[in-house]
């Protein structure tokens, strides 16, 4: 599940930038691209958590650590690309 909602992340974020670069209005998407990045982290918890109640020790040991690093990065760089726009218009204002 985390795979789809990290893919709907992925593809509203783009269309929240397109949408800034052809001077619509992005707000909906970019709240669905920062939503749908939430989503994604919840769903990887929920994953790991299953694998800890089922005492699956090996799928922790391979995947956790690797995960944390991807989740951090990836998700600091959706936040970053989604209010990018925001950040822009307050530049053009000044």
């Amino acid at each position: 599940m985390w795979v789809i909602f990290g893919l709907i992340a992925i593809i509203a974020t783009c269309i929240n930038l397109y949408m800034y670069g052809t001077g619509k209005d992005y707000k909906l998407a970019m709240a669905m691209g920062l939503s749908f990045t939430a989503l994604t982290i919840v769903a990887d918890y929920s994953m790991v958590s299953d694998w800890v109640e089922v005492k699956d020790w090996a799928a922790l040991l391979d995947v956790v650590p690797t995960m944390e690093t991807a989740l951090w990065v990836l998700t600091i760089i959706s936040i970053l690309l989604n209010i990018t726009p925001i950040l822009l218009e307050l530049k053009n204002k000044k």
